[in-house]
């Protein structure tokens, strides 16, 4: 029984083998795992080490425990409509049902039912209680004296954190953050699994801050659902469905900085009580800062599939992180200037882009595919200009990593730009390398 899981979780890059058999086997006889729903916590308390291993492992858990395959860029529903299991299943609910049911409502009944847990909650406790008697410092364990074994979970009561804001709870998270050297489950205040830890998931807290996968109980089903959070396959190319996975990579670009303001209220409340010695207050606040500059190629049918989502990109970067971000669009390659507009109609010299500030993240985004002699002593120079002016420079390619050794102008171009597929993975690859230069610089 269960002898081939191994197998099927390292085809899927997770580490996997018989110690996580006969851990899976202990939970088991603790009494643990009384449905699938149970044995998708357990295992992804065993095999899950970082959140990249969640997407990997829910593939690998619906492949081999419901023989649903999942192909890369697929929705879970559509991988789900199309299974066997699913179509018994449907058979058999709905001769059961006294209504019609739509195919989204059928996946979401059906994946209530694999995602069901033994949970049992008899309890709500107040959250801000558990809050207050919590050490914010507290030190962990080493992770050697951890044997990662599974604890067991007796999810008979949920805390309540709903009296603490949003602030709070990341701020607090944060410093628990810090001090956390190992898995914690069971708990209540360490990230973890399956406890009443405001932080974490697979456990009974209600309005606190969901970590890595799927919440506790029945809930599983309304993260996994989103076409937008799973499944996220980190090496596809950038597409509507995981815009969202990139968004949260290219975040990492963002920069802190403090300034010193005066702190009018404080200075009063001070002054009062010296008896009238009014003395400067002064404040730290902290700014995020951002400024990207986006040169696209969009001259060609074989970017078409692309410059809408990397459209979608930046503008919900904008949206959400960014102060200042600019568009540029260009065709195959930089000449004398680059456009302001779509159809390219209207331009700047690259002397007048050359004057925006160092500081300024530069994302060329582009294929990098054209003739040999497109990429003329002119281009060369020119990329040569932006590269050496903005250090934090790199180039996203959307074509195939296969294909890249065999196209002459892209590895012209790799000398000139660092270069990075156009994929969740390859953007966080890329920021990487931005915020090394830095730190270098």
């Amino acid at each position: 029984m269960l002898s081939s899981l191994p197998e099927k979780f390292r085809a899927h890059g997770l580490k996997a083998d018989l110690r996580t058999l006969l851990l899976l086997r202990k939970a088991m006889q603790k009494g643990l795992i009384k449905t699938l729903g149970d044995i998708y916590n357990v295992l992804k308390g065993i095999i899950v080490k970082e959140p990249a291993d969640i997407g990997p492992f829910t593939k690998a858990y619906y492949e081999y425990f419901l023989h649903v395959p999942i192909a890369p860029g697929q929705t879970l529903q559509d991988a789900i409509l199309r299974s066997e299991t699913f179509a018994q299943w449907k058979t058999q609910f709905l001769d059961e049902a006294d209504r019609d049911f739509t195919d989204e409502e059928l996946v979401n009944t059906f994946l209530d039912q694999v995602h069901l847990t033994s949970y049992d909650i008899k309890e709500v406790i107040s959250g801000k209680e558990i809050w207050d008697k919590d050490n914010p410092d507290q030190v962990d364990s080493d992770p050697e004296d951890n044997d990662s074994e599974p604890t067991e979970r007796v999810l008979d009561k949920m805390a309540d954190y709903s009296d603490l804001s949003l602030e709070e709870l990341l701020e607090r998270m944060e410093k628990v953050r810090q001090q956390q050297k190992t898995q914690h489950g069971g708990g209540s205040h360490w990230i973890g699994t399956g406890g009443i830890s405001p932080y974490g998931h697979g456990g009974a807290a209600k309005n606190g801050v969901r970590v890595g996968g799927q919440g506790g109980g029945k809930m599983a089903r309304k993260v996994m659902g989103d076409k937008n959070y799973f499944p996220i396959d980190r090496d596809a190319l950038l597409n509507d469905n995981n815009v969202d996975a990139a968004l949260a990579s290219i975040k990492g670009v963002i920069e802190e900085s403090a300034t010193e303001k005066l702190d009018v209220p404080q200075t009063i409340k001070s002054g009062l009580k010296r008896g009238g010695l009014f003395i400067p207050e002064m404040s730290s606040e902290k700014n995020e800062e951002l400024k990207v500059i986006v040169l696209i190629d969009n001259g060609g049918y074989s970017m078409a599939p692309y410059v809408r989502s990397v459209q979608n990109l930046f503008r919900k970067m904008k949206t959400r992180f960014a102060h200042d971000l600019e568009v540029y669009y260009f065709h195959n390659t930089v000449y004398d200037r680059v456009f302001t507009d779509e159809r390219r109609t209207k331009s700047i010299s690259i002397e007048k882009l050359l004057m925006h500030n160092k500081s300024y993240r530069v994302f060329m985004i582009g294929d990098a595919a054209m003739a040999p002699y497109e990429l003329n002593s002119l281009s060369i120079h020119n990329l040569k200009a932006i590269a050496h002016k903005f250090k934090k420079c790199v180039w996203l390619n959307p074509e195939p990593l296969r294909y890249w050794p065999h196209t002459y102008t892209i590895q012209v171009m790799k000398q000139l730009i660092p270069m990075f597929p156009l994929t969740p993975a390859g953007i966080e690859r890329a920021v990487r390398a931005m915020n090394a230069k830095s730190t270098e610089g």
